[in-house]
């Protein structure tokens, strides 16, 4: 790999929905559950494909079907192609998405002269890969000047990766992916007309509880007061694979050590604590171990959560926008390190049950008597673990001419020490892929520990 190898942009423009819905015409107003999301970074997340031996037409034929495909695309996800606006009164700040602002979703083609190996390869995650996607840093609030889409297809010398980045204050991980997943399922189709069935289609109507209705304002006029920006001490991004024996093992040991922990044994809750909550309490006590706290230092698991379903009656899992919490379990590191593997897949285990509607409609009930936007440097500690993304997410399943994917990568976003992305594993079937984020240091005490590299697959 040639350490001088560059990016090289081919062309830029701009993609509007290809014909323009009603609903576009008037203000598309943001939940409280989306404005929280103004100082995150943007979702960045993308599939690098083989390139196909057989292409025989030029690239810009590939492309124009993919700006083809995503026009239409725009069409059912129309916020997406406008601008965020802010209207000041009374020193409260109104934001929202105006539909018809802006050029629309920006579309970047680019090559870079590498291959998937030089990619795939190397242990830790090269820096390169952070330029396969647009907004680079940027915070959602950036929106009122940048797009709230982008996609850049970078072509390598034997693959084409597609990268995408959606402003997190308009998607959250579900939506994001039913926008691939949407995006695919009209580009694979024969014919690219207007109006194509789509199994999914995206619900924009905004969630707000009974008695409060849009649009909900923000108690400040400027947006130093509610918008900051964090950068993360440099780290290294390693992936790391579970296959589904791996994660039914874990799963097995984290059930068994916590029947064995529970002297009033039940038979109906043998086997309560789900292999991702198991796989959650792999990484928070690996992680902690390799930081080598203080007994009495406290320590943090978050788990980002879909809220969709546990509210009642439930939202459709296509409702579109944000509707997660992340919820949050805390100890000391001696409780986290000094009990079994069980006890901490069982604490985590009670923090999700006891997220539930309540929970939901009691941030949104604070949230409207004093507003929060969330900061990233208070969300993120060198002593917690952050558990984000979801390998339920449909990514392998988006095919765009170039069969299926051969492997997920995400951009600089949302990162930091402690910081784990989970995936679906390609082979499918329950196995996970993790992106851990730490430092130098860490990471290589983490690459040591027993108890974690025994359930993963080398």
């Amino acid at each position: 790999m040639n350490s001088e190898t560059t990016m090289k942009q081919i062309s830029e423009c701009f993609i509007k929905p290809k014909y323009e819905p009603n609903e576009a015409n008037k203000p598309y107003y943001l939940s409280p559950m989306d404005l929280a999301m103004l100082s995150m970074h943007y979702i960045q997340k993308g599939l690098l494909f083989k390139k196909p031996s057989k292409l025989n037409h030029d690239q810009e034929f590939s492309i124009h079907k993919l700006k083809e495909s995503l026009s239409l695309t725009l069409v059912h996800f129309y916020p997406l192609a406008g601008q965020f606006v802010t209207q000041v009164d009374d020193d409260h700040s109104l934001i929202f998405i105006d539909c018809n602002k802006g050029p629309g979703a920006r579309f970047i083609h680019s090559t870079l002269d590498m291959t998937i190996s030089d990619i795939l390869s190397p242990t830790y995650v090269p820096v390169v890969v952070h330029s396969f996607f647009d907004h680079d840093r940027a915070v959602s609030h950036d929106a009122h000047s940048m797009s709230l889409l982008t996609v850049k297809v970078t072509e390598l010398i034997d693959g084409v990766f597609i990268g995408c980045s959606i402003n997190h204050a308009v998607v959250d991980g579900t939506s994001f992916w039913h926008f691939w997943n949407v995006w695919s399922e009209i580009h694979t189709s024969m014919d690219l007309v207007e109006q194509l069935p789509l199994s999914r289609m995206p619900v924009h109507e905004g969630w707000f509880p009974e008695g409060y209705d849009p649009p909900s304002r923000l108690p400040f006029s400027q947006p130093d007061e509610f918008v900051s920006r964090y950068e993360p001490p440099q780290l290294k991004e390693r992936f790391f694979h579970f296959s589904s024996g791996s994660m039914a093992r874990l799963k097995a040991k984290a059930n068994e050590e916590n029947n064995n922990n529970n002297n009033n044994n039940n038979n109906n809750n043998n086997n309560k604590i789900s292999s991702f909550q198991a796989l959650s309490a792999l990484c928070w006590r690996a992680i902690i171990r390799a930081n080598n706290l203080p007994k009495h230092h406290p320590t943090s698991c978050k788990l980002a959560t879909n809220n969709r379903h546990r509210l009642t009656p439930p939202l459709s899992q296509h409702y579109f926008g944000n509707c997660v919490s992340v919820i949050n379990t805390t100890t000391t590191a001696s409780e986290l390190l000094e009990h079994s593997l069980g006890l901490t897949a069982e604490s985590l285990h009670q923090t999700v049950v006891n997220h539930d509607d309540k929970s939901v409609r009691d941030f949104f009930n604070n949230w409207m008597k004093s507003p929060i936007v969330y900061q990233l440097n208070k969300l993120f500690d060198d002593y917690s673990v952050v558990m984000s993304s979801s390998p339920r997410f449909d990514m392998y399943g988006n095919e765009f001419g170039f069969g299926k994917a051969v492997a997920v990568r995400s951009g600089y976003a949302n990162k930091s020490v402690g910081s784990v992305i989970s995936y679906e594993g390609y082979e499918g079937g329950g196995s996970v892929d993790l992106e851990i984020c730490l430092s130098s240091g860490l990471m290589e005490a983490l690459e040591s520990d027993e108890e974690f590299m025994g359930f993963v697959l080398n």
